[in-house]
């Protein structure tokens, strides 16, 4: 089992974690009422596809 032998600098912690971010989600525009909503689920505003 590995240990560690020295302590990782903020900024070698910092590299490794730069993809560890939030994607905001992909919208579309509901095709009955122009709402936007999430792809492939039903519209909140008007209930269609």
């Amino acid at each position: 089992m590995a240990v560690q032998q020295r302590r990782n600098s903020k900024t070698r912690t910092a590299k490794r974690r730069t993809h560890y971010k939030l994607t905001a989600p992909t919208m579309v525009k509901c095709p009955s009422c122009g709402e936007m909503k999430l792809p492939h689920r039903a519209c909140p505003n008007c209930g269609a596809k």
